[in-house]
């Protein structure tokens, strides 16, 4: 039995975050941003637009960072 399985945590993808903060206008203009190796997750370029991300993430993006809070 996988223990990890009843604790749930909440997840939220990385171009629905940046729409969500409003870093971005669209999910095409996340997309193309996010393609073109413009975000970071957690230092790392990021280039998957369906990254999934949890409390404690650090995105940036034009040299801002945001973290992650969906308590």
């Amino acid at each position: 039995m996988d223990i990890n399985a009843e604790k749930s945590e909440p997840i939220i993808k990385l171009g629905q975050f940046m729409k969500w903060q409003n870093l971005v206008q669209s999910g095409g203009e996340a997309k193309i941003r996010i393609q073109g190796g413009e975000v970071m997750v957690n230092g790392s370029i990021e280039t998957r637009r369906g990254r999934k991300l949890v409390t404690g993430d650090v995105v940036t993006f034009n040299e801002k960072s945001y973290e992650v809070n969906l308590a």
